[in-house]
């Protein structure tokens, strides 16, 4: 890269990190204020109703009720004709918060343990200086989703036509990540969450007496010895290079020591990188199972339920925003050795629709996600705000300021063309 030309990147990246920082104050207390109200999947009312009227008077677009709660704000500059979306999720967690914040949850046994409020309020922190002071050529389609816990919203959203209505090239997500170096930014390409699935199995045998067990089939045994032999799958069918996780987390069965009960219920979840090893614990949790079950003499019903597919970052994508993050952050905050993560995510479904790529900003030391404890850290707010803006910019670029093109390759090939 030539001298003027970073320069150029360097001076302009200064100025939205400045203008965002500047109005920050502003959105640490939206952010805090969304944190006192939060709401559960599809009942996000308020903070869409939040969202919707302070993209109105920014001057964007505002579109309401996709998906029941969903929000997307539109704003065309110059030709209009490159779009790009950008995604927050709204919604909270059904946990009673033990943070003793004094902005702690207003809703008891609701709370955001996951930092989507701090993800609504970095969108549209990103959202108020694009449309007050950004400079780009092109259509920005900012999503507001709801429902992200439950797995449900970005597929009902695409339903009911989303990127139909609202045509993106490509579309770019964020999460914050507990453990990783408040404001780093990590850029995965490939598989960068897992699946996630779950089974609900009922094992069916004869209760009876504790002291007469010769007399029943004792469903709690058999449940023991499935829950042991679940973990061969893995151990014995997946390849070793690849990743699988099974957890049976629930389990019951029966009331009283020295009662045998006729029914054991477990529910269990599985998690994948690849489809084909997705695909090969739908087919072999049932029939280990069944089988086991019917060793001892009894039966089991598996209901296997698919979730959500693995996050697949695409790669041209996944190069941009990386570039995008040298050149607005700074090398240094970019995590060169981050890796994928096994927990999930339902922007898989919008990354199977559009290209683009989830990222993940650094939390710092807090308490990990869905922790009764957890609190978005608001450092990163500004941090990140900026990043998207930058995105934004570089992604649809002014014709007029082609300093922003060369951000389009990754940053190893920049710097192998201008050696």
């Amino acid at each position: 890269m030539s001298s003027s030309l970073s320069s150029q990147l360097t001076a302009r990246s200064e100025q939205i990190h400045a203008a965002i920082a500047l109005a920050n104050p502003q959105f640490v207390a939206l952010r805090h204020e969304l944190h006192q109200h939060p709401e559960l999947a599809f009942a996000e009312f308020r903070t869409a109703g939040k969202v919707a009227d302070l993209l109105r008077e920014w001057g964007y677009q505002v579109s309401t009720g996709i998906a029941g709660t969903g929000v997307v704000g539109t704003l065309r500059r110059g030709t209009g004709g490159k779009s790009l979306g950008l995604r927050a999720d709204m919604d909270a967690l059904p946990i009673q918060e033990a943070t003793g914040l004094p902005y702690a949850s207003q809703n008891a046994g609701v709370m955001h343990a996951c930092g989507h409020d701090g993800h609504t309020a970095i969108l549209l922190a990103a959202a108020r200086f694009l449309a007050l002071e950004g400079q780009f050529d092109g259509t920005l389609q900012l999503i507001f989703q709801p429902a992200e816990e439950t797995g449900s919203g970005a597929r009902r959203m695409i339903e009911e036509g989303l990127f139909e209505r609202f045509p993106c090239d490509a579309v770019f997500g964020l999460h914050n990540w507990p453990g990783v170096s408040c404001g780093h930014i990590g850029c995965i390409e490939g598989p960068a969450m897992a699946s996630v699935d779950q089974a609900h199995i009922t094992v069916h045998g004869k209760g009876g007496h504790g002291a007469e067990p010769h007399t029943t089939v004792d469903p709690v045994l058999v449940s023991a010895h499935v829950i042991t032999a679940l973990q061969s799958i893995v151990a014995r069918n997946v390849d070793p290079l690849d990743m699988g996780v099974l957890t049976v987390g629930s389990i019951h069965g029966g009331h009283a020591s020295n009662v045998i009960p006729d029914s054991v219920e477990l529910k269990l979840t599985a998690r994948t990188f690849r489809p084909e090893v997705r695909s090969l614990l739908q087919q072999r949790v049932p029939a280990l199972v069944q089988a086991q079950a019917a060793s001892f003499g009894a039966v089991a019903e598996v209901d296997y339920r698919l979730g959500f597919p693995p996050v697949c970052n695409h790669a041209r994508e996944t190069a941009f925003a990386s570039a995008v993050a040298h050149a607005t952050l700074g090398s240094q905050r970019v995590a060169a050795d981050f890796r994928p993560r096994t927990a999930s995510e339902d922007f898989a479904f919008m990354l199977q629709a559009r290209p683009g790529s989830f990222l993940f900003f650094g939390n710092g030391d807090t308490a990990s996600l869905h922790s009764p404890r957890y609190d978005f850290n608001d450092e990163i707010l500004p941090v990140a705000a900026a990043y998207w803006a930058g995105l934004a910019e570089h992604y649809l670029p002014v014709l007029s300021a082609p300093g922003y093109a060369p951000a389009l390759a990754a940053p190893h090939d920049r710097d192998a063309q201008h050696a």
